[in-house]
């Protein structure tokens, strides 16, 4: 009796119009705001055969149903939405169902409503999961899009219109001056994707509602931004770095951070442009051991400028510095006490205080710098060759290299 009840209900629901399936989906679509209606597919037909056969969905059907949810993520509907079109539309369907809505017997509707409830909770889990997964490829094509057009970028690739193209979904003007800033961690740099994420919002919500570029490159965290010269009437390129530094100072992951930002320029080359700036600042800055947290390209000019000649830098070095190798304990603890001597302004005492030791001690030191070298830095008249002596060592690495052509 059963069974014949079911075959009864089962050509009831198939044999009825098929607008009525149609009528339902529609509602369905605009109570869920308007999502497209071909996303329901078969679902509607599947709801009511349960309610009439009591079968769970087969594997087929469940598969078709993750196929809509990934067609879902692919059209930019939200996952929220996405389910909202597959309740709106079973509750809809529900209470039409002519198994339901004409039957007298309390047990076959229970009955009915078990099956329908199971096909439902099935789907809308086949549903998610065919949404979740194509989200995530989504996100790794565009994780690798955005690495790719980064190392472009940094390297000045020569395709000027294919960078274009490529950097327009990322919101990206290209005719628009961008700049280049660089975050190295004092150590290891680890969980990477947790610090740029917050990074990124930080300097997103800093700079304005402008896509920026994030990722990681030998070592360092590598932020390509847009230019902005009227914030606050100072540099943009100062911005960033603040940004970067208050923003870092947050997480204890890698720090101290030393960042160095290159200048903004226009155009795909200019980002190349700037990257190159930036990282010439960062080995610049160890070089020198610099304790600024922000370096800015400008600031190291005269630096490059040093190192534009590099065989007569390499000269003044060999002349001035190298003699100080003769000293007992070798040249380290007499350059130490020449950049601390530079750094507090030429003051004896202060630079005393600086290495943590005697006034006499500095003194003697001095006097031996001068007698090894040639050149008193406490002369005006000579101070300016030794300082630039003891940079272009710091530049060249010497000691702890040989100086270039040196035998």
């Amino acid at each position: 009796m059963g069974q014949a009840h079911r075959r009864s209900a089962t050509t009831e629901v198939r044999s009825d119009d098929a607008a009525w399936l149609s009528r339902v989906a529609q509602e369905a679509s605009r109570g869920a705001g308007g999502i497209p209606v071909e996303l329901l597919g078969d679902y509607l037909s599947l709801l009511a055969d349960a309610a009439a056969t009591g079968r769970k969905p087969e594997r087929a059907e469940l598969d078709a149903v993750g196929l809509l949810g990934r067609r879902a993520a692919e059209l930019g509907v939200s996952a929220g939405n996405a389910v909202q079109l597959y309740l709106s539309a079973s509750w809809r369907l529900w209470r039409e169902l002519p198994a339901v809505a004409r039957s007298q017997d309390s047990a076959a509707v229970s009955r009915a409503a078990e099956a329908v409830m199971r096909a439902v909770d099935r789907a809308v889990a086949s549903l998610a999961e065919g949404y979740t997964a194509a989200r995530r490829e989504m996100v790794q094509r565009e994780e690798t899009q955005r690495r790719e057009l980064i190392e472009d970028l940094l390297r000045g690739d020569a395709d000027v219109g294919g960078l274009v193209e490529r950097a327009e979904p990322f919101g990206m003007d290209m005719g628009q001056p961008h700049q280049v800033a660089l975050a190295a961690p004092a150590g290891r740099l680890t969980e990477a994707d947790a610090v740029i994420g917050q990074l990124e919002r930080a300097v997103v919500q800093g700079i304005g509602d402008r896509d920026v570029l994030i990722a990681t490159k030998d070592g360092c965290i590598v932020v390509v931004a847009p230019a902005d010269p009227a914030r606050d009437g100072g540099s943009p390129a100062r911005t960033l770095g603040e940004l970067m530094r208050a923003e870092l100072g947050r997480t204890p992951r890698g720090g101290p951070w030393r960042i160095t930002v290159g200048r903004p320029y226009a155009g795909s080359y200019g980002i190349a442009r700037s990257y190159e700036e930036a990282r010439e600042a960062l080995t610049m800055a160890v070089r020198l051991h610099l304790e600024t947290p922000v370096i800015h390209a400008e600031e190291l000019l005269i630096y490059r400028v040093l190192l534009r000649d590099q065989p007569a830098i390499t000269d003044l070095v060999q002349t001035v510095v190298t003699p100080l190798a003769q000293a007992r304990g070798g040249p380290d603890p007499l350059l130490a006490t020449l950049d601390a001597y530079f750094a507090t302004g030429c003051v004896v005492t202060e630079t005393a205080r600086k290495l943590h030791l005697s006034v006499r001690a500095v003194t003697y030191r001095l006097h031996r710098i001068a007698t090894l070298s040639g050149y008193d830095p406490t002369d005006p008249a000579q101070r300016f060759t030794i300082h630039a002596a003891v940079l272009g060592a710091r530049l060249l690495g010497w000691p702890q290299r040989e100086l270039p052509g040196a035998t």
